[in-house]
Order: structure tokens, then sequence, then C-alpha cells
């Protein structure tokens, strides 16, 4: 009876302990003094989530409004005047020509937002006419250097599948800060025998790519044997590999590689050192160059550029209504 009694009182005791323990952890208490976020194009598929620039973005929260705009990753942050404690509403507006108004409310906190417009319309082509349509599409630039035997270009593309705003707590993998669950991907490409792989180059090209980032280079240097490691601590962010199969010799050259197509964008990079990058299609049968020049002005898409960590330059073009890839 007594042994009964004391396990009674045990456990008493244990779940009156496991209660304090669970008011200590639940409150969410402190001061954040700015939001972090990304801008993407609404789409299910993740490989098409292409980040928004320019997007205008306004916040709200203890009747405090600020104000930014998106970069050219999607990348966003909203600077508080002060402090503002958590736990509060906060309401975002997203809003650009050409998408649909976008207003967020959540729990004001440290946590990533990561907001997905949504087209206002869908592209058509004009009254009474048809689609004008682009089909083999080749980047073409040029490079100086000693490699003169260009036997191709690869390209491939690979997510990094991941959750965001999960805490880290005994993960295998965390963003950089140590606050939130990350996912690790990589990749290994081969050029094949006598061959190497130069300028090879590694893009976010889709989803919240502000938060991801290179954990290993075993690219950069080119070489037979090219490998990576890429860190995504948001949602699941898609990359693009690419590089130049060369045989080498002592010349100028122009260089060709193909872009990247999902729906209506097109995505490719050129590498620190290309120059004079122009844009080849067949248009309705006809092959066209359309040089890019530094206004980045086609008559067909409408095109942003970026340039990343290593230097290299990234392109994303989308196209313009009355127009369609092949």
């Amino acid at each position: 009876m007594k042994r009964s009694r004391k396990s009674a009182i045990w456990l008493i005791a244990s779940v009156i302990g496991v209660g304090a323990i669970a008011v200590v952890e639940v409150p969410r208490i402190g001061k954040v003094k700015s939001t972090t976020g990304a801008v993407l194009i609404a789409d299910i598929d993740p490989r098409k989530q292409v980040p928004l620039g320019g997007v205008d973005i306004a916040g709200e929260v203890g009747g405090v409004t600020v104000r930014t705009r998106s970069g050219a990753t999607g990348f966003f942050r909203l600077t508080w005047p002060r402090a503002m404690w958590r736990g509060q509403q906060l309401t975002l507006q997203f809003r650009d020509d050409g998408y649909q108004p976008l207003a967020v409310k959540e729990t004001f906190g440290p946590e990533l937002t990561v907001a997905h417009l949504a087209p206002s319309r869908p592209a058509a082509a004009p009254p009474g006419g048809s689609e004008t349509t682009l089909a083999n599409l080749r980047i073409r630039y040029s490079m100086k250097g000693t490699n003169t035997i260009d036997v191709g270009s690869t390209e491939k593309t690979f997510e990094v599948v991941n959750t965001a705003n999960v805490a880290c707590r005994r993960h295998p993998a965390c963003s950089p800060d140590g606050r939130w669950a990350a996912a690790l991907g990589s990749f290994q490409l081969d050029a094949g025998a006598g061959q190497e792989f130069q300028s090879a180059r590694v893009s976010c090209v889709a989803g919240p790519c502000p938060f991801t980032r290179i954990e290993t280079d075993n690219f950069s240097r080119g070489g037979r044997v090219i490998s990576g490691t890429l860190l995504a601590w948001s949602d699941t962010a898609t990359f693009l590999v690419e590089a130049e199969v060369m045989r080498t010799a002592l010349s100028d050259m122009i260089r060709q590689s193909y872009p990247s197509i999902y729906g209506r964008t097109m995505t490719f990079t050129v590498p620190l050192g290309g120059e004079g990058p122009s844009i080849q299609a067949d248009v309705n049968g006809t092959t066209i160059v359309f040089p890019l020049g530094p206004a980045l002005i086609l008559t067909w898409a409408s095109c942003s550029l970026q340039v990343t960590a290593d230097q290299s330059k990234l392109y994303s073009c989308t196209l313009k209504p009355g127009y369609r890839f092949r």
C-alpha cells in the first residue's frame, strides 16, 4: 500500500514537472528588428517558381508601416524603426505590375516569409493574331583564353528539398545561424576521357534562393570530374549546373550553351569573362540572333540580370504575350 502511494506521488510530481517545463518553453517573447523573405512566381512546379525582383512590399505591425522592394533574387528585408515585440499581427502587402496583389497576415516573429505572386492574367496572343514560336534556342558569347576546341556544353537541374521554418533541433543540417532545419543536395558530373569541364557554375534559379548557399565547391576550378554540395534552409530550391566541355588549345572562341526553360521563363548563365551575350533562336522557322546588350532589350521577352557569388551572370527572360517556346 505504501509503495502504491509513493508511486502515485512520484507520478503526480513528474506530471507537474513536465507541465512546468512546457510553460517555460511555450511563451515566445522578445523583440525583432527586421522581417526577411523572398518573392517568387506562383506555380505548383518548384522549378517554375522564379524569383521576382522589383516587387513593392509594405509591412505593418503594431501601427508601424515600412516599405521596401525585392532585389534581383527576390530577397527583401523590412527594417523596423525600432525593435518590435513578437506575437503581434504582421500584415504584408505585395504589388507588382503583371501580378495579382497579395496580402499576407501572420504572427510577427523571426520566421522567413516566402510570398508567391500569381500572374494577373495568362499571356495570350494579340487579338486577331497568332502566337510567334521560338525554338532551338542557344546562348552565344565570347571568351578570351586558351580554349579552342569546344566539344559542347552540359547543363543539369536538381532540387534541394526542404521545408521552411522548421526548428533545427538535432537536425543533421541547419541554417548558418543555427536556427532552422536545412537540407543538403549534391551533384557530380564526368566530362569523359580526354576532356574536362571549364567555366563550371552553379546557380539557384527557382525557389527561395536568398536562403541557400554553396557548401562545397569542387567545380569552379574545372577538371574531368566536378561536384558540389548546396545547402537550403527555407522551402525547396532548384539549382542549375552549367559547364563547357573542352579540349585545350590556344585561341579565342565563340561559345554556345543551352538555356533552361520552364513554362514561359528561360534562365541561363554567362561565366566570368564572357562577353557579348546573344540569343539564337528559330522564329517561325527562320534563324535569328538577338544581341542582349547592356539594356537587356528583346522584342519578345522581358529579361533581368543578377551577378552570382562566383561573379557569373544569371539571366532570366519571361516571354511577352503573343510568343511561346517550343
